[in-house]
């Protein structure tokens, strides 16, 4: 019997996308999608933000279409649908690090963004919090509320 590993992930892009050759023709466009779950703490009445990035791969053979590219820029809403996995290793620190991963078969764009827009603050995401975000994996209380 056949089974289905399928999610379904709508947030920013965080980064513009950047296409890899890797080896036998095989083109990597790599960008970071951020999920933002909100909340409110029932304690204090204060309205929460958790952000979750998820590193997203779409494989391509050399010479096939490559227009998904000039759609894929920072602050664009897309919905992606596609495998994801963990990636567990190690930094220069010593520490063990796990991220998000997911490999896309089917890219939507909801909100475009072009070069010429203005980023909204709404659209504006901290990439200093990426580079921790995107390392550090931890559940809580409120990923399941």
């Amino acid at each position: 019997m056949a089974t289905i590993f399928e999610t379904r992930l709508i947030g920013n892009i965080g980064k513009d996308a950047v296409v890899k050759v890797m080896d036998r023709g095989i083109l990597a466009i790599n960008f970071p999608v951020a999920h933002n779950k909100n909340w409110k703490d029932k304690r204090t009445g204060e309205l929460k933000t958790k952000t979750t990035w998820v590193s997203c791969t779409i494989w391509k053979k050399e010479g096939s279409n490559m227009r998904i590219v000039d759609f894929l820029n920072r602050g664009t809403l897309v919905e992606v649908i596609g495998t994801p996995f963990a990636k567990a290793f190690q930094q220069e620190d010593g520490f063990i690090r796990t991220e998000i991963r997911m490999n896309i078969a089917r890219t939507n764009i909801l909100r475009p963004v072009t070069k010429d827009d203005t980023i909204t603050t709404e659209m504006m995401i901290d990439e200093s919090n990426f580079e921790v975000s995107m390392d550090d994996f931890s559940i809580d209380e409120n990923d399941f509320s």
